[in-house]
């Protein structure tokens, strides 16, 4: 039995969307309690040349957004990458979210042996859809909620494990 490209991706993203604004309630709960502006965190990083918190946030949320988008051969939503406050990226989290609970599962039948390319950095890829999924969208997406949490971490905030892997229920 295989899986289909549908729960290979919008509820896959919509866990980790989830995940970016639990950290965000830490994040600011965390704040508060230590005296700080909960915005310095927008601004924080792992080191000088890797983004800050608020581009983790934009790169997940374009990650998820543009891979529907690429294997449905349709456009994506376009944000600005200028969020500067906690407000506003949980804005653009619930912004992603609604435009993956627009798509529909049959939107993503037959995606797995459609052709998608990419140019990240001028270096054009192509894959199949289901190449596409599981070699690139995903462990980008990944990347980028773990450099988040890695942030805050590393800020103090009291984020762990099961705050990554999110609760089963």
């Amino acid at each position: 039995m295989s899986i289909s490209m549908y729960r290979l991706t919008v509820p896959v993203f919509q866990r980790g969307l989830a995940t970016l604004k639990n950290y965000l309630d830490k994040a600011e709960a965390y704040a508060n309690e230590k005296g700080i502006d909960p915005n310095e965190l927008v601004t924080a990083r792992l080191a000088p040349d890797m983004l800050p918190l608020s581009g983790q946030y934009q790169r997940a949320s374009d990650t998820a957004k543009l891979a529907v988008a690429r294997l449905t051969a349709t456009e994506a939503p376009k944000f600005e990458d200028s969020e500067t406050t906690i407000a506003e990226l949980r804005e653009r989290i619930v912004k992603t979210e609604a435009y993956l609970a627009t798509i529909a599962p049959e939107a993503l039948e037959g995606t797995e042996t459609n052709e998608v390319t990419i140019a990240p950095g001028g270096n054009k890829m192509t894959f199949r859809g289901d190449e596409y999924v599981t070699t690139f969208a995903l462990p980008n997406f990944y990347f980028h909620v773990a450099t988040a949490h890695a942030i805050l971490r590393n800020q103090g905030a009291p984020v762990g494990k099961i705050d990554y892997l999110g609760r089963f229920s």
